[in-house]
């Protein structure tokens, strides 16, 4: 993987929908992006209400045969990785063609260990500190085994 025009974005402490619309844009603008810590991403709300919520999702199946259904990811980079595709025109070439740029990993792989990482960090408004829970926790509450 050429180093030019890619980007690499540590997932740690970041919530992750704000995380994803800026790594859509990116790829969107031709760039390639490679986010690591998947699991570290942080999704706000409370761990019971935001594991309920995501449990309630995981319900929703075909009518006919739930193999027709919707496939609902369980790992944390895939769900991180759904959220970007749900950001990005997927069913036209520009955005089918930008979602193949897009790489999420579980931790950091041995290839980009030595790297210099992207943080987006947003604090345009100040904030009062919510509850936050990670991609990881949530993702073992939905039956992923590490």
């Amino acid at each position: 993987m050429s180093s030019e025009g890619t980007v690499y974005v540590d997932a740690t402490d970041q919530i992750a929908g704000r995380l994803s619309s800026k790594v859509a844009k990116l790829i969107l603008s031709g760039k390639r992006v490679v986010v690591v810590n998947a699991e570290k991403a942080l999704i706000s709300g409370s761990r019971v209400s935001v594991i309920n919520q995501w449990k309630e999702r995981l319900e929703l199946s075909s009518r006919v045969n739930p193999i027709y259904g919707p496939i609902h990811p369980r790992r944390p980079d895939n769900i991180l990785r759904r959220m970007v595709r749900g950001m990005v025109p997927r069913k036209k070439p520009k955005g089918a063609t930008a979602m193949k740029r897009l790489r999420v990993y579980i931790g950091v792989p041995s290839a980009v260990e030595a790297t210099k990482f992207t943080k987006f960090d947003d604090t345009s408004a100040p904030r009062p500190v919510p509850v936050y829970v990670t991609m990881g926790d949530l993702s073992k509450s939905l039956g992923w085994n590490e």
